[in-house]
């Protein structure tokens, strides 16, 4: 049984993860500071921290650079903000993901999932000298096998769909356009090329990414085209 440590100040908040996170196996110690979420630590093992940000005492940021200082385990931040440098600032100071408040309990619970297959799964691809090998984040593309994994977890895909994903990859933060998509992938001139890229980009975010409406890897640059945001 894999542990959850989840700090929060608000109490119901945690009571409210607990429920949904025991509901699927999952072991869940609470805290409800930063420092109580320290000490935690250091008598349990943990698999996994969820922590809010906005806390009296020793504040969700803090915590994150503490438990930084010692350990590598996967850490969720919580905020109830939605700017992105607020994202950005976690996401910086070492947390693995976030998630804004008020958030999906279920969506909660697959990011937990998410994070916990890249870390035990993933945990040493960082060292992969395999030239056919591509990895953004928890998406790892083997084009040698032609074997697509977000997280650990085997993604279908067609063939063009692929492509088109191999092709953003390997250009991790490069932008292209539509026409530069169809041309690159269909090899002829891109003539009403538009609905046709635009259904295989939105397939392949149905199957990549945890929430499709807010993609973590597979984005739009409006009136430009599309990447794959370098993780």
């Amino acid at each position: 049984m894999q542990t959850i440590l989840v700090c929060d100040d608000d109490k119901q908040i945690v009571e409210a993860i607990n429920i949904y996170l025991t509901g699927e196996g999952f072991e869940v110690i609470k805290a409800f500071d930063g420092y109580e979420a320290l000490e935690l630590l250091e008598t349990h093992e943990v698999n996994l921290m969820i922590v809010d940000v906005m806390m009296p005492g020793l504040d969700g940021i803090r915590t994150t650079l503490k438990v930084r200082e010692t350990s590598s385990i996967p850490i969720i931040i919580l905020s109830a903000k939605s700017e992105d440098t607020d994202k950005i600032l976690g996401l910086n100071i070492g947390a693995d993901d976030y998630i804004t408040k008020p958030f999906n309990p279920l969506e909660l619970v697959a990011r937990v999932k998410s994070q916990l297959r890249r870390y035990t799964q993933l945990g040493n691809l960082n060292q992969q000298s395999n030239s056919q090998v591509y990895k953004c984040g928890g998406l790892l593309i083997n084009d040698e096998n032609k074997e697509v994994t977000v997280d650990g977890e085997p993604i279908k895909l067609t063939p063009i769909e692929y492509n088109i994903l191999l092709l953003l990859v390997k250009n991790a933060g490069k932008v292209f356009s539509i026409d530069q998509i169809y041309e690159k992938i269909w090899n002829e001139d891109a003539i009403g090329a538009d609905n046709t890229v635009a259904v295989h980009i939105r397939h392949i975010r149905e199957k990549i990414e945890i929430n499709p409406k807010d993609p973590r890897y597979l984005k739009v640059v409006w009136g430009v085209g599309y990447k794959i945001e370098k993780q």
